[in-house]
């Protein structure tokens, strides 16, 4: 019996995939009946669920932190893709939209993702535990690159605006990529252990007792299906997205809850996930998600958006308002004070998660 339900949800988790790409190219650039968003939406969140297994069984092959590290980057080089064909669409929204999906990504990884992570861990398991020499260091990368893409254009001369120049932008598209090629090196290869999961009694876990390791040939495929599944993800979201923005106008709110509700479905994958590893008491592998996640939104999408530009015609507006940049600040600080003592209870979830909270609130009623 177990193992006809193991071929069974490998066989579903192989077909889900192939179904989104197929409905994502019947579908694409087209005018969707409500029957087909209903079906779409379906198939998105078959999709999601998907791109979770095969992300899991990537990561057990590689182990940590690879495998979170594989995951995030995925989503985000898709993710980027999405916002360079949008931004290429033209229109007076394509100036704020790398800002406001790169700031939607800071948000809910950094409060969201990590808020329901370390309550559920705590909760499940009374504390939270992590190594807070590794959060602390994705942290400061986090928070150097979200300040140099972000917040700097708003104080800057040169050009009129809350835009960077062409030298300015290079320079930030630079120093993106460089910390991220750095932060990468030393989660990997130098200083792995600091994202490795820790015990109780802060021992590195450096190891999954609870399963095989697969094959080479079943993580291959794996990997294949994980990509089917983001581009289905990703795709799909774009072509529900006028559904949700007509919903959006129709209650009143601003264009720029749109973007909140594409950036959550495209974060849906590193959501499942993390909250998977807090359940098993790997709060490090949700945070090594949760934070890798926002530094390659930013440092990949920065650099991406600055070669666009090269070609794509009007302003590229970065820098944040008055009101998300307190909140940027004011989640720095708090995600400092979570990380330092290496562990959290229900309480630092809970402050995590009204800081999501506040900024839903305030995307709606600005």
């Amino acid at each position: 019996m177990i193992v006809r339900l193991r071929t069974l949800v490998t066989q579903w988790t192989a077909v889900v995939p192939v179904i989104a790409i197929v409905l994502l190219a019947l579908t694409w650039g087209r005018e969707l009946p409500g029957v087909v968003v209903v079906l779409v939406t379906l198939v998105l969140a078959g999709a999601v669920l998907a791109a979770v297994h095969h992300a899991e069984v990537v990561a057990h092959r590689v182990g940590e932190p690879f495998g979170s590290l594989v995951l995030a980057v995925a989503v985000t080089i898709i993710e980027v893709a999405l916002i360079v064909t949008l931004m290429a669409d033209g229109g007076d929204k394509g100036a704020t939209l790398a800002r406001d999906t790169v700031f939607a990504a800071v948000m809910i990884t950094c409060n969201g993702i990590v808020g329901l992570s370390l309550l559920v861990a705590s909760l499940r398991h009374g504390l939270a535990v992590f190594n807070a020499e590794g959060t602390g260091a994705a942290l400061a990368t986090v928070a150097t690159l979200a300040t140099l893409s972000l917040v700097l254009p708003t104080f800057t001369t040169s050009k009129p605006g809350p835009e960077f120049s062409t030298t300015q932008l290079t320079f930030a598209a630079l120093s993106s990529l460089v910390l991220y090629g750095m932060f990468v090196a030393t989660q990997t290869v130098r200083h792995r252990d600091y994202f490795l999961p820790v015990t109780r009694q802060g021992a590195v876990i450096d190891a999954d007792e609870h399963a095989d390791i697969p094959s080479s040939g079943t993580t291959a495929i794996s990997l294949g299906l994980l990509g089917l599944a983001l581009v289905g993800v990703v795709g799909l979201a774009k072509g529900v997205s006028p559904t949700i923005e007509s919903g959006v106008e129709a209650a009143g709110m601003p264009h720029a809850v749109v973007g909140v509700v594409i950036a959550l479905l495209v974060l849906l994958p590193e959501t499942i996930a993390a909250l998977r590893s807090a359940r098993r008491d790997r709060v490090q592998t949700s945070l090594n998600l949760a934070l890798g996640s926002a530094m390659a939104s930013i440092g990949l999408t920065i650099p991406a958006v600055a070669v666009a530009s090269i070609w794509l015609s009007g302003p590229l507006v970065l820098g944040l308002g008055s009101t998300h940049m307190v909140l940027l600040a004011l989640t720095v600080v708090v995600s400092s004070l979570t990380v330092v003592p290496g562990r959290a209870t229900p309480l630092q979830g809970g402050v995590h998660l009204v800081l999501f909270a506040a900024y839903l609130e305030l995307a709606i009623n600005p």
